[in-house]
């Protein structure tokens, strides 16, 4: 009975989704059979980004030693470890959801939660792939200027969320991520 009770906690988000899906079919065949398609396709993106991600994560866990990720993006790391996320942030691939498992390693590994911000900002805003579409298509004063307001506004973010941050959270975070990182 324990077990159960656990396993319906852990997945009830999915579950209450499961049975709203099964009321909109009823409902609405036709818009039931949409929302189907786009969870298959939202599932099979997932499935071709999520892996590689993990296997990088992996080698980043045991190629990069603490010391070295605390130097380069830990609290103390200054400039360096701000153009070190906007770098790792703009070459990144994949969905924005993949940059939440990279920062959870980061982390792990000594990262200042100011620059784990910026990486997560950069990711989201700033990536190479946007920017050579945006160059051609939208034109270079666009792009040029979309970058030279994004970046600044990354790192002031960066700075006001790491502030913002109390203690306990602090505390909090770490602990989840140690908690995750060890299964």
């Amino acid at each position: 009975m324990f077990l159960m009770k656990k396993i319906i906690k852990h997945y009830l988000f999915f579950i209450i989704a499961a049975i709203a899906s099964i009321i909109i079919f009823i409902l609405n065949a036709e818009l039931g059979r949409r929302a189907f398609e786009t969870t298959v396709y939202s599932l099979q993106e997932m499935l071709i980004v999520i892996p590689p991600i993990f296997v990088l994560l992996g080698l980043l866990d045991v190629w990069v030693p603490k010391e070295t990720m605390v130097k380069f993006m830990g609290e103390n790391s200054g400039i360096k470890g701000i153009i070190l996320a906007i770098i790792a942030g703009s070459v990144a691939a994949g969905p924005l959801y993949g940059a939440f498992p990279v920062s959870a390693v980061f982390l792990k590994k000594g990262a200042s939660l100011r620059n784990v911000f910026i990486f997560i900002g950069a990711w989201s805003t700033t990536k190479i792939p946007m920017f050579l579409f945006e160059y051609p298509g939208l034109g270079p004063r666009f792009a040029v200027t979309r970058l030279l307001v994004d970046i600044p506004g990354i790192i002031i973010i960066g700075f006001v969320l790491a502030a913002c941050m109390k203690e306990r959270d602090r505390k909090l975070i770490n602990e989840k991520i140690m908690e995750s990182t060890e299964k």
